[in-house]
């Protein structure tokens, strides 16, 4: 029985919607403020892994719908959990709001889920915003768990 939990994150970046759409898509941007290595850009039907190499971590995201500048639709994992992004543009930027749901734990488990989603998601986010704001690579991802 899946549960009907889910995250939602977001945040104004303050730049065009196609830039930040764009930043999502490609993971040359993406690469500077989320994962370090992609087997491609998102492209609708395919089959993508994203790589975290500091955490040896590997996630294997099937993308079923991309509305340019507007949506991109992703499962995620064992194609479970589905992973929205939502580009809305706006009078000063471009409002991204990611979801993510479909989650089948429950109890603390769940709790722990969503948590670690949504604290996830939200530096995804922190990261985006400060990379094409400011041209800053604040490296969240890779000091989130610090290794050494």
């Amino acid at each position: 029985m899946s549960s009907t939990a889910y995250v939602e994150a977001q945040m104004l970046i303050r730049k065009p919607v196609q830039d930040v759409f764009q930043a999502f898509i490609d993971p040359v941007v993406t690469t500077n403020f989320w994962f370090t290595k992609s087997s491609g850009k998102l492209e609708e039907g395919k089959v993508i892994t994203w790589e975290w190499e500091m955490y040896d971590v590997k996630n294997q995201v099937r993308v079923d719908q991309i509305i340019f500048n507007q949506l991109i639709r992703t499962v995620w994992g064992d194609f479970s959990i589905h992973v929205d992004y939502e580009f809305k543009e706006m009078e000063k930027g471009t409002l991204v709001i990611i979801k993510s749901f479909g989650f089948t734990q429950t109890g603390e488990e769940l709790v722990r889920i969503v948590n670690d989603n949504t604290g996830g998601f939200t530096t995804v986010l922190d990261g985006c915003k400060a990379y094409l704001e400011h041209g800053i690579k604040l490296n969240l991802i890779e000091d989130k768990f610090p290794q050494k």
